[in-house]
């Protein structure tokens, strides 16, 4: 398959976001939190603060997402939303520069409102993927996607952690001075690289014409009417509580990973030397899924990439030096491109074309909510029971429930009720 522009445009968004992914959230976020904004302050105390601002973003987005969806559909805005909470989370993370050190409150504010910015921005970019790919794209377009992420999230986290061990090369006095400028440039790269989606992506005419209000009460009426249907598409039900499931156990791990190598007494170097490694590996590795995705179906793939997380999560609980959390890097970037991507593509084949932004809100919001549990059930353990260890294994469960769910999924049974 070839990518055209538009293909290549849309892709190039996850190129964009991905450094707040990396940067941000699991890389220098939870570590300065702990080490700067948090100094002094019990490790299981603010794990916890961690955990539960993570999971209030989540929250936030869960609420305002299926109305959004419904309305972006009805008026054709997916890419105005997508604009705005975009712009959101840029501004927020450069407003991370800004806060002074005993300023854990505020961090976490801003910290919340570029989360918010991020994952609901993310609905609507999911949403504009059955516009730019046909069902036989999906799987590679989406991989091509979470590849781009992986490589522009990597090269930036790279210049970021070379701006953390060099400093005096950036004209910097110390790795202090140089995270709060690393927040700045995750800033700048979400905002240039997302210019491609805003000029090239075309997005269909709305079918309605319509107020602003009735267009918002419109899609209230039409995601009442939709949450009446879905018990009739058991495949979609399936499928999505699978997905709440074995997400949350990914979403825990992206997110938690830092902190749960700092309370093992991990150096922060590897921590962060380890991140970078995954990010390189899940370039090909998520290319890679695509293909398998085509050859094999994406529920296969899937299924490869839960099993193995599971594995990770066992050998993570064992965990005793940083060589092990290097090895466990790379086998979690080896197939957290791959669940992802091919869990969207999936995703797509079940739903219908005309109303992507209302059932990617769905999508959306259960990923949400999969993270408002994992991060808080993690903090909440270790905090609690003083063993990051024991909390780790909290997730194995999920992993499994979700790949019984996965399997009552009948793909060919949708593709003939679509």
């Amino acid at each position: 398959m070839r990518f055209d522009r538009q293909k290549l445009s849309w892709a190039l968004y996850d190129w964009a976001n991905s450094a707040f992914a990396t940067t941000v959230m699991a890389g220098f976020f939870p570590l300065f939190f702990k080490q700067y904004w948090q100094a002094g302050a019990e490790a299981g105390l603010s794990s916890f603060r961690l955990g539960l601002a993570n999971s209030s973003a989540a929250l936030l987005v869960a609420v305002m997402a299926p109305i959004l969806g419904a309305v972006a559909d009805r008026t054709a805005r997916k890419k105005r939303f997508l604009a705005g909470f975009a712009a959101l989370g840029m501004l927020m993370t450069g407003a991370l520069f800004c806060v002074a050190q005993g300023q854990w409150w505020l961090a976490l504010g801003l910290y919340i409102g570029a989360s918010v910015g991020f994952l609901a921005g993310n609905i609507f970019y999911d949403a504009l993927l059955p516009e730019v790919a046909a069902d036989h794209e999906l799987d590679r377009t989406s991989a091509l996607g979470f590849a781009l992420g992986y490589l522009g999230g990597g090269l930036l986290f790279a210049f970021n952690v070379l701006m953390l061990l060099q400093p005096a090369w950036f004209g910097l006095a110390d790795a202090t001075e140089a995270v709060p400028w690393a927040f700045v440039s995750v800033s700048l790269w979400w905002a240039l690289f997302s210019l491609p989606l805003w000029w090239l992506v075309d997005e269909p005419a709305a079918p309605y014409r319509e107020t602003r209000w009735a267009a918002i009460r419109a899609g209230l009426r039409q995601l009442r009417r939709t949450l009446g249907e879905l018990p009739q598409q058991p495949a979609v039900l399936y499928f999505l509580l699978a997905y709440w499931l074995y997400i949350d156990g990914v979403n825990t791990v992206v997110v938690m990973a830092v902190d749960y190598g700092m309370a093992l007494g991990l150096a922060q170097q590897s921590l962060i030397s380890a991140l970078l490694l995954t990010q390189f590996v899940g370039f090909p590795a998520a290319l890679l899924f695509g293909r398998l995705g085509d050859r094999f179906g994406p529920k296969a793939g899937i299924f490869v990439a839960i099993a193995i997380y599971m594995a990770v999560t066992v050998a993570a609980s064992l965990l005793r030096n940083e060589a092990q959390f290097y090895g466990l890097a790379v086998a979690i970037g080896l197939v957290q491109g791959g669940v992802q991507s091919l869990s969207r593509s999936l995703y797509a084949r079940l739903l219908p074309r005309d109303r992507a932004a209302e059932y990617f809100s769905f999508y959306g919001v259960l990923g949400k909510f999969a993270a408002i549990l994992g991060p808080l059930l993690v903090g909440a353990v270790s905090y609690l029971s003083g063993s990051p260890r024991l909390s780790i294994l909290s997730i194995l469960l999920l992993f499994a429930a979700g790949a019984w769910c996965l399997g009552r999924v009948d793909l060919e049974a949708a593709r003939r009720t679509r």
